[in-house]
């Protein structure tokens, strides 16, 4: 599943030390379970937000399994399979990881509902902040729990976030066209693409910062690949180009995993 839904996080995944492995492959999994609610085409916005709210509060309960079983059993004929395989994912993470997993879920998918509710209405520099921090800059901060909950490996919080932030900016200049036409404009009143050239390439450089702090080990080589794949692709979209081609992807790949 994991290798269905991201060919960027699935190489620096399946390297990752056990443990940290399935914490990280379950956290990542659960969050694209509730980011295909989210995005969604056929569910109305309001069923979104039930179902949104549903992980919300499944998550933060003790029968989690039942509880998403429970709620998301009636839509399997609409939602995808990894969103319906939810409790699977909430069950590859190990015991002691998942006071740190499943707080980063329930906090999302409650943004999320936030999100949906309001139409994802993004006018300044700030709401832009807001969002991306919603969708990608608190992973970046799970993340760096789990480093530390890994082998203790500290890194700068501030910057974890940027690191997020960064590739969810980079998702936001690639899918300008599909956004536009389903209706939702994350750019700010005002901005075009210089502007949000700008946005992504100043948290990249933070992103840049964090990884340049981090020891040797798992969390800096797992951070290396999906960063230096964001860097190329705005290169590409500052030039007119779009999407890397699987050539292109794997060369990045060899470069910074030799």
């Amino acid at each position: 599943m994991l290798k269905k839904t991201s060919r960027t996080f699935y190489i620096p995944i399946s390297s990752l030390d056990l443990g940290l492995r399935e914490a990280v492959t379950s956290a990542y999994l659960c969050m694209r379970a509730i980011d295909e609610i989210e995005d969604h085409d056929e569910l109305t916005n309001q069923l979104k937000v039930e179902l949104l709210l549903g992980v919300h509060e499944a998550f933060q309960s003790p029968h989690i399994i039942e509880a998403t079983q429970k709620l998301l059993s009636p839509y399997g004929g609409v939602l995808p399979e990894v969103s319906m395989q939810l409790d699977e994912w909430a069950l590859l993470c190990p015991s002691s990881a998942t006071s740190i997993v499943y707080h980063y879920i329930a906090k999302m998918s409650l943004q999320m509902a936030d999100w949906v509710q309001n139409g994802w209405s993004i006018h300044t520099e700030e709401d832009l902040d807001r969002y991306t921090y919603s969708v990608a800059g608190m992973v970046g901060e799970m993340l760096s729990e789990l480093w530390m909950w890994h082998d203790g490996t500290q890194s700068d919080l501030t910057k974890a976030v940027a690191f997020g932030r960064g590739l969810q900016a980079v998702n936001i200049l690639r899918n300008r066209e599909e956004d536009l036409k389903r209706g939702v404009d994350f750019f700010p009143d005002g901005w075009g693409f210089k502007e949000m050239q700008q946005y992504t390439r100043r948290n990249l450089q933070l992103a840049d910062s964090y990884i340049a702090d981090l020891k040797e080990g798992p969390a800096l080589k797992f951070c290396k690949i999906p960063l230096a794949l964001a860097h190329a692709t705005v290169n590409l979209i500052a030039v007119g180009g779009n999407k890397l081609t699987r050539d292109a992807v794997l060369k990045i790949v060899s470069r910074v995993s030799g």
